[in-house]
């Protein structure tokens, strides 16, 4: 015999009620009773009727339906599990309705709560419809009147669109499962704008597929926005609330997804009015602003006559002060060049004179010379070799060697014989 614990044994049961569906997902009515609440906002009670009585624990929510008394009849919605502290049998409550409201309103008031808690509700999320819309997927049913009023409505109204149609049964137990088929295939398709589910009006038996989870959040998740168009004005599913908006029919669905042709033409003719109106405007401006431009820059242009004049006028001015400079320059060359002429040896020359060298350089002292010594004497005409012959304290009888002409000369003009000591240059036999 195997023997286990008290935590083995509670933990096995708790396993055990929360595993069973029909106890995971379960609907209660009752009297409620023993009605405590905690300091953090919990709710504990007992529901019970003629036989029997289960404890019950509501946690704080956000969301939690319609306010605990003590005493009323209720509805509560929630899970079978054991308390493993107390080893107590529990009803974990999420929503609590008054009885006599109907089961299935308390299931939608339920499921409302919990999606909104969760956000998929949120106006934040919604996306704007396009304007244009080139493709139009519609969720229905392919039988009934629902489609072809649609497409009636979308054909008047933008024929320009294309209308896809994925088919679902919209009521009975496969309705759920095919509308989020039918969201999938058409989030799969390509260059679906928006999308319409929709179904015509009826009972809350008749419209319970917009109701349940799984459509909800097909709807959410789509990435093609979605508008739910189920049943009546006063109809409201939980697809309405999801959806990124409401229309009150399917035949309004269809006005609001697509607009008015006729409206579009004259928005566009007035668009197109306005446009030339404005450019014809913008042209006036530029012109007006391009002919004052073109005034100013007619006033800058310079007076090519006067300038043309003024140019003449500067170069005659420049050709005479040039003359003038050259002129000077010319008066100025001429008295330097009398001034050399009066200073070039050559006309000393000319008069009579000679120039005595040496090596190239001028012999300007007797005392520079020595007997013997070979010089150079140059003429007006040319120049000549001679050898120099040194006497001291004798006059000068002849020449030696002769001259040219065989008779000699004196070296200087004019110089009388016998005269001082002087040396004698003969020329160079």
């Amino acid at each position: 015999m195997q023997v286990y614990s008290i935590s083995e044994v509670t933990t096995y049961l708790k396993e055990l009620l929360e595993t069973t569906p029909r106890l995971a997902d379960l609907w209660v009515s009752g009297e409620v009773s023993n009605l405590s609440r905690s300091p953090a906002g919990h709710v504990y009670f007992t529901l019970k009727d003629e036989n029997a009585q289960l404890r019950c624990v509501f946690f704080r929510r956000p969301n939690m339906g319609a306010p605990l008394q003590q005493g009323a009849q209720v509805v509560a919605h929630g899970r079978i599990s054991l308390y493993e502290v107390r080893g107590e049998l529990q009803f974990y409550v999420d929503f609590v309705q008054p009885e006599g409201v109907g089961v299935l309103h308390a299931q939608f008031e339920r499921l409302k709560a919990q999606l909104e808690e969760e956000g998929l509700f949120d106006e934040a999320r919604k996306r704007p419809l396009p304007r244009f819309p080139r493709r139009i997927g519609v969720v229905t049913s392919p039988t009934g009147a629902v489609f072809h009023d649609i497409c009636n409505i979308l054909g008047r109204r933008w024929p320009l669109a294309e209308v896809i149609l994925a088919p679902s049964a919209v009521q009975g137990p496969e309705a759920a499962p095919g509308v989020v088929s039918a969201l999938a295939a058409l989030n799969d398709e390509e260059a679906i704008d928006v999308i319409i589910v929709a179904r015509g009006g009826g009972s809350l038996e008749e419209l319970w597929a917009f109701n349940e989870e799984p459509v909800a959040r097909a709807i959410y998740a789509s990435r093609v926005p979605v508008v739910s168009a189920v049943g009546h004005e006063t109809d409201f599913t939980i697809a309405d609330f999801v959806a990124d908006l409401r229309a009150p029919t399917p035949s309004a669905a269809a006005e609001l997804v697509a607009p008015e042709r006729l409206e579009v033409t004259v928005r566009l003719g007035v668009l197109a009015a306005s446009l030339l109106t404005s450019c014809q405007s913008e042209i006036e401006g530029r012109r007006a602003g391009l002919g004052q431009a073109v005034g100013r820059m007619e006033r800058l242009v310079p007076d090519l006559a006067r300038e043309r004049q003024r140019v003449d006028d500067l170069s005659r001015r420049a050709s005479a002060s040039l003359e003038a400079l050259l002129r000077r320059w010319r008066e100025g060359l001429w008295g330097f060049a009398g001034q050399l002429r009066s200073l070039d040896p050559r006309a000393t020359l000319s008069r009579g004179y000679a120039l005595v060298q040496r090596d190239g350089h001028v012999v300007s002292s007797v005392a520079a010379v020595t007997g013997g010594e070979r010089l150079s004497v140059r003429v007006q005409d040319g120049a000549f070799p001679v050898r120099v012959e040194r006497t001291a304290g004798t006059r000068l009888s002849s020449a030696k060697g002769g001259s040219a002409s065989g008779g000699g000369r004196q070296a200087r003009k004019g110089e009388k014989r016998g005269e001082g000591v002087q040396p004698l240059l003969l020329l160079d036999p």
